[in-house]
């Protein structure tokens, strides 16, 4: 039985990501989240703009003298300094890219490079062919590829292929592309261009209109093999394709996307963390897969399945993205069993009568408060001496005891 096909991860936390507002690293940082880039497995590392500033410049020499195991990228427009500073850098890689980029659509030939189609035909064609005097593998990208006309676009692409790229790459630059369009799009440009050679085709999704997943999913089902993403989705603008998201579709729905990457799941969650303590923004709470609700649970039916099967509410385990453990979260929307859950947990032995007696003042601070803390819990206890010597028996139960006395909430 054959294998899955490989899907290439492409990481651009470091160069989109890091252009989100707010989001910026130092040298140090860039390293130390390129080295956990490389142990959660990602393909590539596009670790900057070279030319753009010297910072960028020694962000890309650095993590290509770090990261040994992981193919290192760096963007370039399609002049010659550009080109020259990108190989500059990326001299100490052991898995050099020069990645190369111009804008195809007429709007920004119009307004921003003031040039012709035939003028940006040449560029492509003069800019690959010098990139590939420097470096074995060249990556070309039609900027705004889908606000191309589609006819003018494979002519440039087939140019690059022409002059020695082994990847092309589509990005939805401004996120205006649906599912079903960007895929027929994929499908037209390797039919047209790529048929049957070895070249790689592959997306750079916005998430403007929050679909940067869901077009790159569709065009990985329409033949691209490679996928740029960013962790937790950061990047210009609204950001950019979600890592963890993309990979965690294919694991989960393996049975429509039999597909395979060489990320380690297990370190999602990590270098998702990593990731916010060092620019400072945390995930947003309902996230998908690396959000802090993502496998937490407060209505009473939810708690009840997944206490029975996690498999009721949960379509992965937290652990398979490193998370530690899902978590209960008792609120105004919680039952009995979440309730009698957590009693458990911290070592509370109670009888049915007194569960439910303690379930009514539960559900009366659940209507006044927001967050329901340990303590509040352990407050509704009744104050039987018989009730709280049998309590709180399993290990590690002293230290809240302890917290609850001396608190002196409870009744």
């Amino acid at each position: 039985m054959k294998n899955p096909p490989k899907v290439t991860i492409f990481d651009t936390t470091l160069r989109d990501g890091e252009q989100s507002p707010g989001c910026s690293m130092n040298l140090e940082e860039k390293v130390r989240l390129a080295r956990q880039l490389e142990t959660l497995g990602v393909d590539v590392i596009e670790a900057g703009f070279p030319i753009a500033s010297e910072g960028d410049f020694a962000a890309v020499e650095a993590v290509a003298t770090a990261c040994r195991q992981t193919t290192i990228a760096a963007l370039c427009r399609t002049t010659e300094a550009d080109i020259q500073r990108a190989a500059e850098a990326l001299r100490k890689a052991e898995r050099p890219r020069i990645h190369t980029f111009v804008a195809t659509s007429d709007i920004h030939l119009e307004h921003k490079l003031k040039k012709t189609r035939a003028e940006v035909l040449e560029m492509t064609r003069n800019a690959v062919r010098l990139a590939r005097t420097f470096c074995g593998e060249v990556e070309f990208s039609a900027e705004d590829a889908t606000r191309s006309d589609v006819d003018y676009l494979c002519e440039v692409l087939a140019v690059a292929i022409e002059e020695g790229a082994a990847i092309i790459n589509i990005p939805d630059t401004v996120g205006y592309t649906t599912p079903t369009e960007y895929a027929e799009l994929i499908r037209t440009i390797r039919e047209r261009v790529v048929h049957d050679s070895d070249v790689t085709i592959s997306v750079h999704c916005h998430n403007d209109l929050g679909l940067a997943v869901a077009n790159s999913l569709s065009a990985i089902e329409a033949g691209a093999r490679q996928i740029e993403c960013t962790v937790n989705g950061i990047g210009e603008r609204a950001g950019n394709a979600a890592l963890e998201e993309i990979v965690m579709a294919m694991h989960v729905r393996a049975d429509r996307l039999p597909l395979e990457t060489n990320v380690r799941t297990q370190e999602i969650y990590p270098t998702s963390q990593l990731l916010s303590e060092i620019i400072g923004c945390p995930v947003q709470p309902n996230k998908a897969i690396v959000g802090r609700n993502a496998f937490a649970h407060e209505a009473g039916i939810h708690q009840h399945g997944v206490l029975s099967n996690p498999l009721c509410y949960e379509i992965m385990t937290p652990e398979s993205v490193g998370v530690p453990n899902n978590r209960i979260v008792l609120g105004k929307h919680s039952g009995r069993h979440a309730l009698s859950k957590r009693y458990d947990e911290l070592g509370c032995l109670l009888t049915p009568i007194e569960l439910d007696a303690v379930y009514v003042r539960f559900t009366q601070l659940a209507d006044k408060k927001k967050s329901i803390y340990d303590q509040d819990i352990l407050s509704l206890l009744p104050t039987g001496e018989s009730t709280r010597i049998n309590a709180f028996k399993t290990n590690g139960a002293d230290a809240v005891v302890n917290e609850w006395a001396a608190s002196g909430s409870y009744q």
